[in-house]
């Protein structure tokens, strides 16, 4: 297979042929322009040697002039080196031809008018003649017409156009060499930013994602370009950061309840205990084990949103979803939890959303629980559900410490706490319940956010309203 050719080699061989094409373009133009000089040239010879020629013959009264007439046309036609003559009578007889020119005999089958026009190019063995052909009267009635031609050897002119094709070609193959050099020169120079970029981007590694192009050495057109790699090279350092800090954080959250299953395990085993022993302590691994199949049921679902599998799914289960109805359900399901921790739940609004149902419950399920988890003793939640045109916005606002403003982007992450302080000394949560409400929202083409001033926390979840939910 014949190797591709490099970005360099083809932009000169277009420098290379398009010179090329230029270049014999005009010199055909200039061919051509100097081949109708000429003949106009010789035209305007050749028809003032007829006028001289019509002259004599037109003084030709007697025989006696007649006789003399070859004569007075040399006379008449002298000055030209390089001019022939031929007269024929009335009967096509030659009266006056120049020695060793052939004439053809053909010009005399065309008509007057047409000879006297047209020039004529006949070659006679190394020589080539360009002439013309004319009838011209006498005042001798038995003499007439004469039939005078005139022609010019042009052997010079085509020495001429020969020398000046072979110059042409010369030069035309000269110039597409030095455009060639040229091009490849002018090209080397301006693809070596690009080189540039090739040397600098090889040098990024998983390491060195800090690497950054440098966009104001470069010139427009590839300005754009290490710009868009600048950009890209930024989403991978942010993503590979996030990747590195969720690695650390999967190990931190598995180390504890690991830790505690050994700790547990080997202290049972250290010596002998009863029955209602051993099963205290398989009941504490068993909660242990259920964190850790939570947990890594909210990391499987997190992976499955990342390639886009939820919002398949979702799409599948796709139904109008009441947001009052889904709320009191919710209600109905942490009111035990809100009177032990003296919560108040309070909601108002409506609003009906298009969506699977349950992960809709489940997105609103997790805002509620964090806002039970933090809502101090007396404290109201409150559940607003707004819907327009263009969105229904479900707002839950809680009491409570204040999310400093740097925090407030990171909530939603994976295993990210704002004050690992906060989270519950039981161990319940598991760091993803928001990184799941946001995924979540996400797939059903919603967005989520989070604001906290003054001590109130407020989540707020926007989606698209139904169809039913516009006409209303």
């Amino acid at each position: 297979m014949i190797k591709r050719l490099s970005l360099t080699a083809r932009i000169t061989l277009l420098f290379a042929v398009g010179s090329c094409a230029v270049l014999i373009a005009l010199g055909w133009l200039i061919d051509h322009s100097i081949e109708r000089h000429f003949e106009e040239q010789d035209h305007d010879a050749l028809a003032g040697k007829m006028m001289l020629a019509r002259h004599a013959i037109g003084r030709v009264a007697t025989p006696q002039e007649f006789e003399r007439l070859p004569t007075v046309l040399e006379d008449a036609l002298i000055g030209h080196h390089d001019l022939v003559v031929q007269v024929l009578g009335p009967q096509k007889e030659v009266l006056l031809e120049s020695p060793d020119v052939g004439f053809p005999a053909t010009w005399q089958a065309r008509g007057a008018a047409e000879r006297a026009t047209q020039l004529h190019t006949w070659t006679q063995g190394a020589r080539t003649y360009r002439g013309m052909s004319q009838d011209m009267p006498t005042a001798i009635a038995a003499w007439q017409p004469l039939v005078v031609t005139v022609a010019v050897d042009i052997e010079h002119h085509q020495a001429f156009m020969h020398t000046f094709l072979q110059t042409l070609w010369l030069f035309v193959g000269c110039a597409a060499a030095a455009t060639g050099l040229l091009g490849w020169f002018s090209v080397k120079r301006g693809l070596a930013p690009l080189r540039a970029m090739r040397d600098r981007a090889a040098g990024v590694t998983a390491h060195k994602l800090d690497q950054r192009l440098p966009v104001e050495a470069l010139p427009p057109e590839l300005a754009e370009l290490a710009q868009s790699l600048n950009d890209m090279l930024a989403r991978l350092e942010d993503a590979f950061q996030r990747l590195s800090d969720f690695s650390s954080d999967i190990a931190h959250e598995l180390r504890t309840p690991v830790s505690n299953l050994m700790t547990q395990t080997q202290v049972s085993l250290s010596h002998p205990r009863d029955a209602a022993s051993y099963r205290e302590i398989l009941e504490s691994n068993a909660e242990e084990f259920e964190r850790l199949a939570r947990m890594i049921s909210d990391m499987l679902f997190l992976a499955k949103t990342d390639v886009g599998q939820t919002s398949a799914l979702m799409a599948t289960n796709s139904v109008p979803v009441d947001l009052v109805e889904e709320v009191r359900g919710l209600f109905d399901f942490y009111e035990a939890l809100a009177e032990e921790n003296a919560v108040r739940l309070d909601l108002s609004g409506h609003g009906v959303v298009q969506g699977d149902r349950l992960m809709l419950r489940r997105a609103l399920s997790n805002l509620l629980s964090n806002a039970l988890r933090y809502t101090p003793r007396g404290g109201t939640i409150q559940v607003v559900l707004e819907c327009t045109e263009q969105h229904c916005t479900v707002n839950v606002e809680n009491p409570g410490q204040a999310i400093p403003a740097q925090h407030l982007p990171r909530l939603f992450e994976r295993f990210y706490r704002a004050d690992p302080s906060r989270q519950q000394a039981t161990g319940e949560g598991t760091g993803l319940g928001l990184a799941i409400t946001h995924a979540i929202v996400q797939a059903h083409h919603g967005q989520v956010w989070a604001t906290s001033t003054k001590g109130r926390t407020c989540f707020t979840i926007q989606l698209p309203p139904t169809q039913n939910e516009v006409n209303c």
